[in-house]
């Protein structure tokens, strides 16, 4: 610290003073220091007069640090108020109250669209099979006949 730093022992008590001279003045404290320091007060069992001795400060300017604190909490929470809301489903209709029915299909024939006979074997094409499967089946047909 610059400056002068002086002990005095009037009778027998020793006390301390700093005097500030110079350009230096005020200390700064940065937002993290104070945030630290701040934090170190509200733990639990903390004393804020051990604190300010630890850090060289007053408990007056910590408890000046905590109310501006608590100051700029309680404006950043009314910027934020959130207004409580209740998401109520929409009241049921007749149509939504009746069990879906479940759609039924006529089956389906299996019939074969294309039956062709060979060597006394029957071949059956189904209705859904793709052009180069009839084809691939028709050329075996040829090679074996």
């Amino acid at each position: 610290m610059s400056g002068l730093d002086h002990r005095l022992e009037p009778e027998g008590e020793i006390r301390r003073f700093e005097v500030i001279n110079g350009a230096m003045g005020r200390r700064r404290w940065s937002a993290d220091d104070r945030a630290r320091i701040l934090e170190e007060t509200l733990a639990p069992g903390a004393v804020v007069s051990a604190v300010a001795r630890r850090h060289d400060l007053t408990p007056q300017q910590l408890f000046t640090w905590r109310r501006e604190a608590r100051k700029r909490a309680e404006a950043d929470a009314k910027a934020l108020a959130f207004v409580p809301a209740l998401v109520a489903p929409e009241p049921a209709t007749q149509k939504e109250l009746k069990p879906p029915r479940a759609k039924r299909r006529a089956p389906r024939r299996r019939t074969a669209s294309i039956e062709v006979e060979a060597s006394g074997v029957t071949v059956r094409i189904g209705d859904g099979a793709s052009s180069a499967t009839i084809a691939a089946v028709i050329r075996a047909l040829k090679v074996t006949s």
